[in-house]
């Protein structure tokens, strides 16, 4: 069966290379080897996630559905579409260099895959302890945070002068909500809170757990994230945010069915296009959502067409092929930051008139591309886990990333696995695979970003609603088997 598997698998990327190279004959090119190595190591494992061998949760699986796409059908994209990053010098020819980031990846990707294994085969653990929920204290602490949480966000409102006048700041682009990070980290914190409190209710009160109860409770939560700032810009806050409710939902309460997962996809790509054409031109965007020439237009306008924000939002393949074309030419004086980048995000939390200067992403980044940097332009593009690594210590550093990478999600599988369903962190089990997936497409910065701002508070109220105890329970694990019975039940 295996090998079946393995075969099938074989045959989807040989013929969907082979699709676009009778389709275009830019993608005839030796570029097209190394991508399409990188999707069949991959497609297997996203395989068995799309066909429910795999947890839905499991993130091996939802690491190598989202690799399916990232390392392989973006980079051919983005050739078949001529579809590249703005305001750059491009190189004479991209495929090229996108070829040379594929054998990179491909590298990568085999040392991830040896390390992380097989996501059929159980791993076993030993954990000590168990965290238990104290509900008394848990409604007593959860209670109290909703209502700083609420508080915090009707002043931020009130500051701007309502919720239009919270757009319309928003619109103007202008310096308005500096400094007011530490509010948001509390006030933002609202939706995933209110997720929490509903799944303990749900877990005494079977009329909760409906279907019907669910669905509206999601709803309620997309609703809650737009008013808790989600109207600031930010389609990351809103997207992360619905993940780790879906997350709590299937593990704390029951396991969800496949469908809504997939329902759940095609909400990402049209609320990610919505969301771009609201970042670029406001209030303004949701009245050209029903006007097709409108919305074409302001699409066009705002850099928010449909094939941007596939391989802009949901890839980093130009990005990446453009900063290994810049750092391998040598007449590009860029010197290596030699985790300089890191250090500076790592350093986030302390206010900025304290951190050292110039040695952030963005300068490194900036200067990589440009061979300069002010504090007039600085480059804003995401880099992903490969391109952030190379800007420190340059193409010798892929490997080492791709194993620590296979490490943490190796780790974090384990735990998945052997984590009895009573204990609270199980309610943080999606917020790290989130944290997972931002490693891989992300940069330190907004590993850190989402540490901070995101999963601090939550990460509290569970600390402090939880009873810690060596000893260790008998009410069974989030095993993928007995995940995947339950759903079929």
């Amino acid at each position: 069966m295996s090998k079946n598997r393995d075969i099938f698998g074989l045959l989807i990327c040989l013929g969907i290379s082979l699709g676009f190279m009778l389709l275009s004959e830019s993608c005839v090119h030796w570029f097209m080897v190394p991508i399409t190595l990188c999707g069949i190591i991959l497609v297997k494992d996203a395989q068995d996630w799309l066909t429910g061998k795999l947890d839905i949760f499991n993130p091996i699986g939802i690491i190598a559905f989202l690799g399916f796409y990232f390392f392989y059908l973006a980079p051919i994209l983005h050739v078949y579409w001529d579809s590249w990053m703005r305001y750059v010098m491009p190189p004479p020819d991209w495929r090229l260099w996108l070829g040379y980031m594929g054998i990179l990846n491909l590298i990568g990707l085999t040392i991830y895959k040896r390390i992380s294994g097989n996501p059929l085969v159980p791993h076993q653990t030993s954990l000590r302890g168990q965290w238990t929920l104290n509900e008394d204290r848990f409604w007593v602490v959860c209670c109290l945070a909703l209502l700083g949480t609420m508080t915090l966000q009707i002043y931020v409102y009130q500051s701007f002068g309502g919720i239009l006048g919270y757009i319309h700041t928003y619109e103007d682009q202008t310096d308005a909500f500096r400094g007011m990070g530490w509010i948001f980290m509390i006030s933002e914190s609202f939706p995933i809170l209110s997720i929490m409190a509903y799944a303990v209710a749900a877990r005494k009160n079977p009329t909760l757990r409906r279907w019907s109860v669910i669905i509206l409770v999601i709803i309620l939560f997309i609703g809650f994230r737009m008013l808790f700032g989600g109207m600031r810009g930010s389609r990351g806050n809103t997207i992360w945010a619905l993940f780790w409710a879906i997350g709590i939902i299937h593990y704390w309460i029951r396991p969800l069915k496949r469908k809504i997962i997939i329902a759940g996809l095609i909400f990402l790509i049209v609320f990610m296009y919505s969301y771009g054409l609201y970042k670029s031109h406001g209030l303004i965007a949701f009245n050209a959502l029903t006007n097709p020439l409108q919305r074409a237009e302001l699409a066009e306008q705002g850099g928010r067409t449909m094939d941007r924000m596939l391989l802009g939002d949901l890839g980093r393949s130009d990005v990446q092929a453009y900063l290994l074309y810049c750092i391998s030419d040598p007449n590009n004086q860029y010197g290596y930051k030699w985790g300089q980048t890191y250090l500076a995000s790592l350093m986030l939390p302390i206010p900025k008139s304290m951190r050292p200067e110039g040695i952030g992403k963005m300068e490194a980044g900036t200067e990589a591309q440009y061979g300069y940097y002010s504090d007039i332009f600085l480059s804003s593009r995401i880099y992903g886990l490969t391109g952030e690594a190379m800007l420190n210590w340059g193409i010798v550093s892929v490997p080492f990333v791709f194993a620590l990478f296979g490490l943490v999600v190796v780790k974090l599988r384990r735990f998945i696995l052997n984590v009895p369903t009573s204990d609270t962190r199980v309610l943080l089990i999606p917020f790290i695979i989130n944290i997972c997936i931002i490693m891989l497409i992300g940069d330190s910065d907004n590993i850190v970003f989402s540490l901070i701002k995101n999963g601090s508070l939550p990460a509290l109220v569970v600390l402090l609603s939880s009873q810690r105890s060596s000893t260790f329970p008998t009410d069974g694990k989030l095993r993928e088997g007995t995940i995947l019975q339950s759903e079929s039940e």
